[in-house]
């Protein structure tokens, strides 16, 4: 064999050589990265069926559930209609009469009584006696301000309550109403903040049950929603300090570890979480820790990386924020914060 035609099998074996090696890195850079412990991929030595399932034995315990009670009606966001009474009613005959849906509109809608033996309004209760009572609904929320039709729907659930327990209602202005539920939701969209964060993957993607292993490790547990997961906050009881999303499709799929992610959001509803837990700082601890262990950097909607410069400013603005409401009686994560900005 001449030397030229050694020289060209020579260079055909290093070219199949580099095809080879190209397509194993191709091959390994495309596959999903999965939690560690898990399974490999292929037929099991057994010839058993096998489900997907994570380790939850990563996953920290759940807090305690704990009885918070259910914030009571307020002047500040609620229209308030007190309802006199000829004498006292039980509380069964209270709840007998209630409506059978509590809202008005698109808005909450509640009754209360005044409990002589506690000295405190709370909503019927069986065997308990009654006073007075009182109906509410509430002035705004994000889908907007009460308007005329929801006060009018307001009015009439009031009035047929009040009939089945021979009560009298005293309703305020509806015009006047109308307009401070103007006047309060203009401040609340001006002063509400809902953050995200995106982690994308720098090089190879992520199955769902890698993040989900990297996200418990932080402290996150699943949501009810398939690829979601939350960050439960200190006080039990209270909603999540923050919350983790990826894919849905992608977490219901036949076989998930063979689902390739390569972005997943971090989400905190300012309003909502108390300013004591420092939710915002904790993102930021969350999401750095996130992107170092699975290879991630953190960017906004459109790609662009996000920079500590950047951070800071939203933090100092946060800051602002909560002297804000605060000064507003709307402290977030205040039950009434949280009823508004809900």
């Amino acid at each position: 064999m001449s030397s030229f035609s050694v020289g060209v099998a020579i260079l055909g074996a290093l070219v199949l050589a580099l095809l080879v090696a190209y397509n194993a890195w191709t091959s390994r850079r495309n596959t999903p990265r999965q939690p560690v412990g898990a399974a490999p991929a292929g037929p099991l030595a057994t010839g058993e069926r096998q489900d997907p399932h994570f380790d939850t034995s990563l996953v920290p315990p759940m807090p305690p559930p704990a009885a918070e009670r259910k914030p009571g009606l307020d002047a500040l966001i609620d229209v308030l209609a007190a309802i006199a009474l000829e004498g006292p009613v039980s509380g069964d005959a209270a709840l007998a009469a209630l409506p059978p849906t509590r809202r008005a509109g698109s808005k909450p809608f509640a009754i209360e009584g005044w409990n002589d033996a506690t000295q405190q309004w709370e909503a019927p209760q069986p065997g308990h006696r009654y006073s007075a009572f009182q109906a509410g609904v509430q002035l705004a929320s994000r889908t907007g301000p009460l308007n005329e039709i929801e006060y009018s729907e307001f009015v009439v659930k009031t009035q047929a309550f009040a009939d089945a327990i021979n009560g009298s209602p005293d309703f305020p202005e509806m015009l006047d109403e109308v307009a401070r539920a103007r006047e309060l939701d203009q401040f609340a969209s001006g002063h509400d903040a809902q953050l995200g964060f995106t982690l994308r993957a720098s090089n190879a993607a992520w199955s769902p049950g890698y993040v989900q292993q990297n996200a418990s490790r932080l402290g996150f547990t699943a949501g009810a929603i398939p690829g979601r997961m939350v960050l439960p906050a200190d006080v039990p009881g209270t909603p999540p300090l923050m919350g983790l999303s990826f894919d849905t499709q992608a977490a219901l799929a036949d076989d998930p570890a063979q689902s390739a992610l390569r972005e997943l959001t971090l989400s905190l509803d300012v309003p909502q979480v108390d300013r004591g837990e420092q939710p915002f700082a904790r993102m930021r601890e969350v999401a750095a820790a996130l992107a170092a262990a699975m290879d991630g950097v953190i960017t906004d909607d459109n790609g662009q990386i996000i920079r500590d410069e950047a951070l800071d400013v939203i933090g100092a603005d946060l800051e602002n924020l909560y002297d804000t409401l605060e000064s507003r009686d709307l402290a977030a994560g205040s039950p009434l914060a949280r009823r508004l900005f809900s």
